[in-house]
This record gives C-alpha cells, sequence and structure tokens, in this order.
C-alpha cells in the first residue's frame, strides 16, 4: 500500500507534507519579467539593480545548496524501496522490466527528438538573458576520456565539494545496495539517518521555495531587463519543447497497452479516460490512485495485479521522469551554446534513471531540483536557469501527471497479461 506521501507503507520511509506557492511563485514570474520589460528606459541607479540581483542570487545559492544532500538521501530510500519490491515476485519482476525499458525509451527519445525540435524551431534570441546568473566556466564539457575518469570518486567528499554528480549518484547507488544486504539492525539504523536527513532537507527546501516568489521576481526582473517582451516568448517556447517529450511518453502508453497488454486503442481509452481527467485536475498521481484502479477494473485488469502495480508504480515510477527532465538539461545546454556530446547524452540518461528512482513521491517543484539538477551537472550544464523554469513548472507538470498515470494504467495491464491473471 501507499501512504500519504506516496511512499511504500511497509518501507517506513515516510516524507514530510510540503505545501509549497506554486501559483505565487508563477505569478512573481510574470510580474518580475513585465517589471523588468518596463523599466529597461528607465534610468535605474545602479545600487538598485544590484541589490535586486543579489537578492535573486542568495536565493538561487539556497536552493543549490540543498541538492546533494537530498539526492543523496531520497537516492539511498528510493533504491532500498525498488530493491525490497523486486523480491515480490514474477509480477514485480516483470514491472521493474517494464518500468526501466520506458524509462531508457523516454531518454533515447528526447536525445534524439529534442535537438531536432530546436533546430526546427530555435530557441528566441531573447532566451539569453535567462543566462546572465551563470559562471563562464560551467560551459566547459569534458572529453569522453575524462568523464570515464570521473566515474569513480577517489574522495566521496571532494566530489560532493566539486558538485560531481555522476560519482555521487554511483556511489550512493552502490551504497544503497549494500545497506539493503545488512542486518536487520544496522539495516535500520542507515535507513533511519538517510530518512531523517530526508526529511530535514526537505523542511530547507521547503522554506527556500516558500520564498521563492521573491527569488523568483529578482531573477525575473533581471531577466526582462536585458530581454525584453521576448523573455515569454521564450517561456512559451521552453513549455512546448519539454511537453512535447512527454507528449512521446502518452502515445507509448496507448501502444504498449495495445502491443504488449492486448487492449484495443478505443478501449483503453474510453477506460482511461476518467484517470487521466483526475491527473489534469489535480496533477499528482497518487490522488489519482483510486481513479487508475477504477480504470484498471474497467479493462478486465485483476485486482490482486491492480492493487499491487499501481501502488508500487505511484511510489517509485514516474514513467516522464528521464524524458521530460533530460529534455530540460538539453534546453538548458542549447541555451547557453553548450553541444552536448552522445557519450555525455548516455551519462544524463544513466544519471536520469537512477535519480528518478529517489525523487517520484515528491511535489512538483522539489521534485523539478532534486531530478534535473543532477543531470545537467553530470553532462556540464548550467543549472542556474532552472531557478526561474522552476516557476513555470506547474505547466509542463500538467503533461507529467498525465502521462504517467496513463502509462501506469498500460503497465497494469502488461503485467496483468504476462502474468497469466486478466479477468476478461
Amino acid at each position: 500500500m501507499v501512504n500519504s506521501n506516496g511512499g511504500l507503507e511497509e518501507s517506513g520511509f515516510e516524507l514530510v507534507a510540503v505545501r509549497l506557492p506554486v501559483l505565487a511563485t508563477f505569478a512573481s514570474l510574470i510580474l518580475g519579467l513585465a517589471a523588468g520589460v518596463l523599466s529597461a528606459d528607465l534610468a535605474l541607479s545602479p545600487w538598485l539593480r544590484d541589490t535586486i540581483a543579489l537578492i535573486g542570487t542568495l536565493w538561487l545559492r539556497a536552493l543549490q545548496m540543498t541538492i546533494i544532500p537530498l539526492v543523496a538521501s531520497l537516492l539511498v530510500l528510493g533504491i532500498v524501496q525498488m530493491i525490497s519490491a523486486a523480491r515480490a515476485g514474477a509480477a514485480s519482476a516483470i514491472f521493474l522490466a517494464v518500468v526501466f525499458a520506458v524509462l531508457i525509451a523516454g531518454g533515447i527519445f528526447t536525445a534524439i527528438a529534442m535537438p531536432l525540435i530546436l533546430q526546427v524551431v530555435p530557441i528566441p534570441e531573447a532566451a539569453a538573458g535567462f543566462l546572465a546568473n551563470m559562471p563562464q566556466d560551467e560551459q566547459i564539457v569534458p572529453e569522453i576520456l575524462d568523464f570515464a575518469e570521473s566515474l569513480i570518486a577517489s574522495n566521496v567528499f571532494t566530489a560532493a565539494a566539486n558538485t560531481a554528480m555522476l560519482p555521487l549518484t554511483i556511489f550512493f547507488a552502490v551504497f544503497a545496495v549494500a545497506i539493503a544486504k545488512l542486518p536487520g539492525d544496522q539495516n535500520r539504523t542507515l535507513l533511519g539517518f538517510f530518512h531523517a536527513l530526508a526529511n530535514a532537507m526537505l523542511l530547507i527546501i521547503g522554506w527556500v521555495l516558500w520564498v521563492a516568489p521573491f527569488g523568483v521576481a529578482a531573477l525575473a526582473f533581471g531577466v526582462g531587463l536585458r530581454s525584453g517582451g521576448g523573455a515569454f516568448a521564450a517561456l512559451g517556447h521552453y513549455i512546448l519543447a519539454v511537453s512535447a517529450m512527454g507528449g512521446f511518453i502518452l502515445v507509448l502508453a496507448y501502444l504498449m497497452a495495445m502491443l504488449l497488454g492486448g487492449i484495443g486503442p478505443l478501449r483503453f481509452a474510453t477506460s482511461v479516460l476518467p484517470a487521466q481527467a483526475v491527473a489534469v485536475s489535480t496533477q499528482s498521481s497518487l490522488a489519482s490512485l483510486p481513479a487508475m484502479l477504477d480504470s484498471s477494473n474497467r479493462l478486465g485488469v485483476k485486482p490482486a495485479t491492480s492493487e499491487f502495480v499501481l501502488p508500487l508504480a505511484v511510489a517509485i515510477f514516474r514513467s516522464t521522469s528521464v524524458a521530460m527532465n533530460l529534455a530540460v538539461a538539453l534546453y538548458v545546454a542549447a541555451l547557453a551554446g553548450i553541444e552536448v556530446s552522445a557519450p555525455l547524452i548516455v551519462v544524463g540518461i544513466l544519471v536520469a534513471v537512477i535519480i528518478s528512482v529517489g525523487s517520484v513521491s515528491l511535489p512538483g517543484s522539489i521534485s523539478f531540483v532534486v531530478s534535473i539538477g543532477p543531470i545537467a551537472l553530470a553532462m556540464g550544464v548550467p543549472i542556474e536557469p532552472l531557478a526561474l523554469l522552476v516557476a513555470v513548472e506547474m505547466l509542463p507538470d500538467i503533461m507529467r501527471t498525465l502521462a504517467n498515470v496513463t502509462m501506469n494504467v498500460s503497465v497494469a495491464s502488461i503485467v496483468d497479461r504476462w502474468t497469466g491473471s486478466r479477468a476478461d
């Protein structure tokens, strides 16, 4: 079963509830951009401009300081939870195989499609204003041999200080596997530590995001000054490009239900529609769980299967995570003029798949920072623009939730068919 925060009850990893001012943050972005555009022709004093920029910079740094400890703790808890699920029998093995296939397929599609989309419909020139706070040295992308050498860190604390996300991700993934194999008392002690660390970091990032309207407004004001009204077009371009990658996962859910689940497209579409309506209206996979169970019942999925697969999917699976998170990283790379090589894209997909395990049950804004920050850092992509893009995440998040819920029902039908328990 799933607890109130989207985690498995039996794991005991209940995360603190964090309420975020999503609408206020979005409104502050619009108002900050508008104020910057209107002030572009005014003779503002350098002191005032620098003060506003300082507010945005301090908020951005506060956001960045939580990434590594929060990612590490959630990654450990998520992988241990996944290992526990893998021990549940044939249904869990099929479920996990489908999950990883979908995540990797989404990454491959985005790696191919996103650059093509940005070639056909280039990023508006006004979007360059989003890069003002980006340190120049973060644009350097190491060669493939440098990345191969950096896979293993000789000192994990040095790696953390240098925000070397790839070796950190590998270390904590291996560390989580080791914890899962420890005797009961030792296992519970270490998991209790990471559980407490995760909750502490969630409280801190929650506090930081509570003042996001002020930080985002300050950053947006500077973008408006530099970019003018074109900043609004740039944000619209970003939202549509990233959401398109989620659209692929949505279509893939229908295809998988037909080809692997043996369900006709029309029947699947009509059965999953109520769950989709709840998903769009709530933007929450957890809130959509009862509707997903009802949709699975309409499809003839045996209750024993749907009641196992769907809560597990809500707890550890977001089908759009790799596709859309990688899309954000590639978009920012293109924005910064960074050409990401194929090996670096593979690294990005690898990190995205691993990170997705630990950030599933988080609110959209926190998940955005925790999931995409490590991917961008691992690929040598600047993370500064994320501080503004998080303000519009409520719009791509509609596509995320819609595709996630649809894919969850599709996966339930596949597991049901391949375990021979369809109740047609």
